[in-house]
Parts: structure tokens; sequence; C-alpha cells
């Protein structure tokens, strides 16, 4: 019984360490942008980002107020 669970064992991590080893591929071929931004584009994007926090803290909000 114990060289089943073994190999079950070792068959799991094999299988975890290759997904796991693809992640990493995959965030250190995209770890630096390949692309140049323009100061409008970033102005935008933050712009986005501080709507979509709002949005969140509105919901959030929004959840608590129904709870009282």
């Amino acid at each position: 019984m114990t060289d089943i669970e073994s190999l079950v064992g070792t068959r799991i991590g094999s299988v975890i360490r290759r997904w796991t080893d693809k992640i990493t591929e995959i965030n250190r071929k995209y770890a630096t942008p390949r692309i140049r931004m323009s100061r409008g584009v970033k102005v935008v994007l933050l712009f986005l980002r501080l709507y979509l926090i709002f949005l969140v803290l509105l919901l959030g909000y929004k959840f608590w107020t129904l709870l009282g």
C-alpha cells in the first residue's frame, strides 16, 4: 500500500511541478513590457484603475448598508 501511495504522490508532484514550471516560464517571458506607452495612455490607465477601486468601494459600501 505504501508503494502505491508513493507512486501516486510522485506522479501528482510531477504534474504540479510541470504546471508551476510552465507558469514560471510565462512570467519570466512577460516580466518586461515590450511596448512603450505614451503619457496619455498611462494617465488613462491610472484613471481606470482608480475608477475600478471606486466601484469596488461603492459595492462594499452597498453590501455593508444592506447588512445593517
